[in-house]
């Protein structure tokens, strides 16, 4: 899940969640062959996430069809989490038998053939015709020989927003009218000076820049990165325009300040501290885990800019460091198959990358009652058939970390627009 999910920010606090015995899954055998184990081997495994993924049932779904295994799930604040796998490969060790890699990470990771399973050799090439086309080539090799990744999800955009604070700020609550609001990203900035003006006490028209910026960057044909895994970043004029506004949306003190899935943005969801979200499908669950007592109080919008875009999804990968990649690959497969993600959107709003659920009516006729009973289902997947895939460089990741950065010390007041932007730029230089 894309939890992920984002480049910018720091998701949740470390924390580990133990099914199970407590135990490490992951070996430090680089040279572990495939295979199935030995019938009375304890098998231990341990899936290394950046957020809750909602997989607590499946591993005990998978445990009655494997009597003999023990799941340790492990999670991390969203860019230790990257930054520990990169270390883990390079040392050799630590790293678990599965592990959850988001969009802007994957092809960080799909090049080091070497220090990951193909899951072709445990029979999972036949799941290619379940998923979106982009999707599966996200997760394979450069020359397409090698499966090394398994799609969960993917996060067509949508905007989430706080029907009471619209309705004190005098603005439409509908979910129609709200979206008619915001046809263009310049139409979403004024909008939010209307709701400024209202002076709703404790509120901002949304949480931070860096979600707004990210948003802008995927709607455009050409990110951070071209075909040619060039980086971009710093001449490609969408990205300069999707600065610009955000840094406009900051000096028109429309920020709250709030890092997404800091513990002080989870407190402002509870609190009413901004009226407005970036919602990719997987971030409906998020805020539902976050601030359980605001049902009620949200709906689901259109995205400004005219819809389309990925924000987030993640992939599931089998470092060769883990001793029993049998029995990881099966659990690959049972958390990323049709009835898991079936189940995953109606539970924890992650929207499949299996582009058949798009027309099972358990998801269209799906209405999210925590969000005021909007269409969720539609909303969704409306916006997946629309979605235009953005090509994502090795480093994407680490671009969105400096972008956010940079946009950060702006609202601080630690840099002038301009000095912020000189900095991204050279720290994009150290990227490459």
């Amino acid at each position: 899940m894309g939890k992920l999910r984002p480049g910018l920010v720091t998701p949740l606090l470390a924390t580990v969640l133990v099914l199970g015995v407590s135990a490490c899954g992951g070996g430090t055998d680089a040279g572990a062959s495939p295979g199935a184990s030995q019938p009375a081997e304890k098998i231990k495994l341990t899936v290394a996430l950046f957020s809750d993924f909602h997989f607590a049932p499946l591993y005990e779904e998978f445990k009655k069809t494997h009597p003999g295994v023990e799941i340790t799930e492990r999670r991390a604040q969203f860019n230790d989490h990257h930054t520990n796998l990169t270390t883990q490969l390079a040392t050799g060790a630590g790293a678990a038998d599965v592990i959850a890699v988001e969009a802007g990470y994957i092809a960080t990771f799909t090049p080091l053939v070497d220090k990951f399973h193909d899951l072709n050799q445990f029979g999972l090439g036949k799941r290619q015709a379940d998923y979106l086309d982009w999707k599966w080539k996200q997760g394979l090799s450069a020359d397409g020989t090698k499966l090394l990744g398994l799609g969960t999800d993917i996060g067509g955009l949508a905007m989430c927003y706080r029907t009471d604070l619209f309705k004190k700020a005098g603005l439409p609550t509908d979910r129609a009218e709200v979206s008619q609001l915001w046809p263009t990203w310049e139409a979403y900035m004024e909008a939010g000076k209307k709701f400024t003006a209202a002076k709703v006490a404790g509120a901002k028209w949304f949480d931070g820049p860096g979600e707004n910026f990210r948003a802008i960057v995927d709607q455009a044909p050409v990110g951070f990165y071209d075909q040619q895994n060039n980086l971009v970043a710093g001449t490609n004029p969408d990205v300069r325009k999707a600065w610009d506004l955000s840094v406009s949306m900051i000096q028109a003190d429309q920020s709250a300040k709030l890092a997404a899935f800091s513990p002080p943005w989870n407190t402002g969801l509870t609190k009413g501290s901004f009226a407005t979200i970036i919602c990719p499908s997987w971030k409906t669950g998020s805020i539902k885990d976050a601030a359980p007592t605001t049902s009620g109080k949200w709906d689901v919008a259109a995205v400004p800019g005219g819809g389309g875009g990925n924000q987030g999804g993640t992939h599931l990968m089998a470092p060769k460091q883990g001793k029993h990649p049998k029995e990881a690959a099966e659990l690959i497969d049972l958390l990323t198959n049709k009835d898991t993600q079936l189940k995953l959107f109606t539970d924890a709003g992650a929207l499949p990358s299996i582009p058949s659920l798009y027309d099972d009516p358990t998801i269209t006729s799906f209405v999210n009652p925590f969000f005021s009973d909007a269409p969720t289902g539609k909303i969704f997947t409306d916006a997946a058939k629309a979605l235009k895939p953005q090509h994502v460089g090795p480093k994407a990741g680490d671009v969105l970390t400096a972008f956010g950065n940079g946009l950060q010390r702006i609202e601080q007041g630690k840099q002038s627009p301009e000095e912020a932007w000189q900095q991204v730029l050279k720290d994009l230089d150290r990227i490459k």
